[in-house]
């Protein structure tokens, strides 16, 4: 089981308790002192690095979306991009509940890299017209979580559509489940929404 991240760097191995003075003999200048010091804090950074590169590396070998994104995991895909893939979240909180996520594995919002910022919201947008202009709903909730409520450690957009009186309120998030066959239906329907002139990417 992988451990989250704050545990890897409380089990990261720390060296020794140091004295300055034993550092470097009898202290004898201000000098020496930063010196040592600045030792220390060399190690300390070199450990965080460690357990944060251990981290994230566990994180990336067990993701069941990047599994869903290699084509390992079966899901119901609506959009298949060299950058971007967005496939129905297996329990919606409505049906046609989309994730949209990018190919390459980022662990939350502040990770993605700046040539991917702006084509990740765009695809956002495109999802949420698709939601009202493939599945009728009147609107759509957008929402993300980054490490806190953040179910699987990759980052992923929740594209949810809604219409008034559906029942949502605050951030309890009922879910429900497809019947058999019913996610495809869903997915046909939210793939025709993205390839129409006024939806799909210009």
């Amino acid at each position: 089981m992988s451990l989250p991240y704050d545990e890897h760097v409380r089990r990261a191995p720390r060296p020794p308790a140091l004295r300055l003075a034993d550092a470097a003999g009898p202290v004898q200048s201000r000098s020496s002192v930063l010196d040592a010091v600045e030792g220390v804090v060399r190690v300390e950074v070199a450990l965080l690095v460690e357990a944060a590169t251990a981290y994230r590396d566990r994180m990336e070998a067990g993701c069941v979306f990047c599994s869903i994104v290699a084509g390992q995991t079966p899901a119901e895909i609506v959009l298949d991009e060299p950058d971007f893939v967005a496939f129905l979240d297996g329990r919606p909180v409505f049906k046609g509940h989309t994730l949209l996520v990018p190919r390459e594995h980022v662990v939350t919002l502040p990770d993605l890299p700046s040539g991917l910022r702006d084509g990740f919201l765009e695809a956002a947008q495109r999802l949420a017209r698709a939601v009202v202009g493939g599945l009728g709903a009147q609107g759509s909730f957008v929402a993300m979580n980054n490490v806190v409520s953040q179910s699987v450690a990759r980052l992923h957009l929740h594209v949810v559509p809604r219409t008034k009186g559906d029942g949502l309120r605050g951030f309890f998030w009922p879910r429900t489940t497809y019947a058999d066959g019913e996610a495809a239906t869903y997915g046909d329907r939210l793939r025709e929404a993205l390839s129409a002139p006024d939806v799909r990417k210009s």
